[in-house]
């Protein structure tokens, strides 16, 4: 534990917070920008007299709860959050659920990629957002129920899912897809949508059940995919994973390479998906 540090990180963030930022009345005129000690100390639900300690660097280690309570007083960010944990001494909680709003950023990029397939998919594997690219080549995820457009749960539940995987990389996607729920379920074991999504597969597929209990994991980095689309047939392509500052939600990019028949392909694609956008 860094009580110094910890110290003035609690000061300072203290000082930003004005009480209408956490919906006390302005009262007085105060001397000093920022909460009082024992504002803070009434919003945590702590005794005045143990949070001052911690602002004098004199205080006892806290505990995982009342680090808790005083992020939530100082309204921490979970980057800030994070710090205080370590501060203290202590690993930060697990990670945060995955929000369903896509980052600005995200859509931003999005929506400048016009030659290549992309989406945005969290790492429980929902469809967030697709450019028209992605969906010439994937489907038009909006056009199913949303709880319909998890990828893996299409992949396991779906026969139709696997018509656009060749015969021979269908093992290795199943594989793939099962790892990576693996991984991002130890990341966030409190995440409830989560362990419903492994639970109600495992109930569904006898496969996802089989592949959970070999208890393989990886994370779905830079990979060369094929698909066999019904227009254009088989392509192959780069598949480029972004992955957002929390991690739970991803930027998937794929390519063709430059000179080669799927890159051929993936221009007829890019036509025959324009072309149907402009009859909708």
């Amino acid at each position: 534990m860094d009580r110094t540090e910890l110290a003035d990180f609690l000061r300072r963030r203290r000082t930003r917070l004005a009480p209408a930022d956490v919906g006390l009345p302005p009262g007085a005129r105060r001397r000093t920008p920022g909460l009082r000690r024992e504002e803070v100390a009434q919003i945590a639900g702590m005794s005045t007299d143990h949070y001052t300690r911690l602002e004098q660097a004199r205080g006892s280690r806290p505990s995982r709860q009342m680090l808790a309570a005083v992020g939530r007083a100082l309204r921490l960010s979970g980057d800030e959050r994070d710090h205080l944990f370590h501060l203290a001494g202590e690993e930060p909680p697990r990670g945060r659920p995955t929000s369903a709003h896509v980052r600005p950023g995200l859509l931003l990029v999005l929506d400048r990629l016009t030659d290549a397939p992309a989406q945005v998919v969290t790492d429980r594997g929902d469809l967030l957002a697709q450019n028209a690219m992605a969906k010439a080549l994937h489907g038009d995820a909006s056009a199913r129920p949303a709880s319909e457009r998890n990828v893996a749960w299409r992949y396991f539940t779906d026969p139709s899912a696997r018509e656009l995987i060749p015969t021979e990389d269908r093992d290795r996607a199943a594989r793939t897809a099962v790892a990576d729920l693996r991984a991002a379920l130890a990341r966030r074991p409190d995440d409830v949508r989560l362990a419903e999504l492994v639970r109600r597969l495992r109930s569904r597929s006898e496969e996802f059940s089989a592949l959970w209990d070999t208890h393989e994991v990886t994370v779905r980095r830079a990979d060369v995919k094929r698909f066999l689309h019904p227009v254009v047939g088989l392509v192959e392509l780069d598949c480029e994973v972004l992955l957002s500052p929390e991690h739970d939600q991803r930027l998937v990019v794929y390519t063709a390479r430059p000179g080669s028949e799927s890159r051929e392909r993936l221009e007829l694609l890019r036509v025959i998906g324009l072309q149907d956008l402009t009859r909708g």
